[in-house]
């Protein structure tokens, strides 16, 4: 009996390429093996999650999650809770695609992208699990959540990582910091921060160079507190990231590598961000599984077609001219 493959896609991802090119996408998955269908998304809630946990029951051997950040999490939600869970395939479509640029998935054709199954590799990957939530790259409180949710789809749509970058520069004069009692493996932080982080990955907003440590599937998160609010100290730590991650021995962060993380506000509401979407309110518990998901990779390290963009590198020289400014 042949192997089944389940695509699942953002119909109004990437300005509609996926649609445009499914025919092709479908070539490349009967050619690796698979009898391959696929399932277009709906505005309805949990469509790519329910979608992704129906065929994974029946027996389906492959899901591939098309589109953004946002269809992945949906996908690795419907996947994780269950105790026999197919491979994982992954065609970036969205604005920033922190996961694909990860696992150095091409991210400017989504036939590229899914010739990566062609090369018969694949990796168990971490996933953490927040509540009864589930995420593959970043979770956080505070200005993550805030900025994320401020930038408006269509502008995201439209520019993409230079979104992320202009409505960050607008936020930074009110950026307020909260208390924070955050538990992790050998350490406790309680006072004020304007925002912790844990991630997964080496990429978070477009930005490579936050976790220059990051592994995929060692089973550890990396956290991230940014104790300092004032303006002029986060826009200079954006640059120390930008200019080769030299933020993690800041003195106003706190770099630490844990298993588990357990996050409560302290006199004040607290919003958790699960892979850039709301996941609930502090208090959470995170906790980190180990080489939980079989994902389709490329191990050979093929270079990101897409990393070294023209718009990116120019928007991030920006940035840290308008820091090198600021008195």
């Amino acid at each position: 009996m042949r192997k089944r493959a389940r695509i699942i896609y953002n119909p109004t991802a990437g300005r509609e390429a996926l649609k445009q090119k499914m025919i092709d996408i479908l070539g490349v998955y009967e050619q690796a093996g698979y009898e391959t269908s696929v399932f277009a998304t709906t505005p309805e809630p949990n469509s790519a999650k329910n979608e992704a946990t129906r065929v994974a029951k029946e027996g389906f051997e492959l899901v591939v999650a098309a589109g953004g950040d946002g269809t992945l999490n949906e996908v690795v939600n419907g996947l994780a809770p269950l105790p026999k869970r197919p491979k994982l395939a992954i065609i970036p479509a969205g604005t920033t695609n922190d996961y694909a640029r990860a696992l150095h998935i091409p991210r400017e054709d989504p036939v590229d992208a899914a010739k990566v199954v062609l090369k018969q590799q694949s990796l168990k990957m971490d996933v953490g699990q927040a509540g009864d939530n589930y995420f593959i790259n970043i979770a956080g409180g505070g200005l993550l959540t805030e900025l994320t949710y401020d930038v408006p789809s269509d502008l995201k749509t439209i520019f993409g990582y230079l979104a992320y970058l202009v409505k960050g520069a607008e936020m930074l004069p009110r950026i307020r910091p909260i208390q924070m009692d955050l538990k992790y493996d050998g350490g406790h932080f309680k006072g004020k921060a304007s925002m912790f982080l844990l991630a997964m990955t080496n990429s978070i907003g477009g930005l490579e160079r936050i976790v220059p440590d990051a592994s995929l599937d060692d089973g550890q998160f990396t956290l991230i507190i940014v104790k300092t609010s004032n303006m002029v100290q986060i826009a200079r730590l954006l640059a120390k990231v930008i200019n080769g991650g030299r933020h993690i021995d800041d003195p106003k962060i706190i770099y630490k590598k844990t298993t588990k993380l357990t996050a409560k506000p302290v006199n004040n509401k607290m919003q958790i961000n699960l892979d850039g979407e709301y996941g609930g309110d502090a208090p959470m518990v995170f906790t980190n599984l180990k080489q939980h998901l079989d994902t389709i990779v490329d191990l050979d390290n093929l270079p990101d077609t897409a990393v070294s963009d023209t718009n990116t590198i120019e928007a991030e020289q920006k940035f840290v001219q308008k820091v090198d400014k600021l008195s």
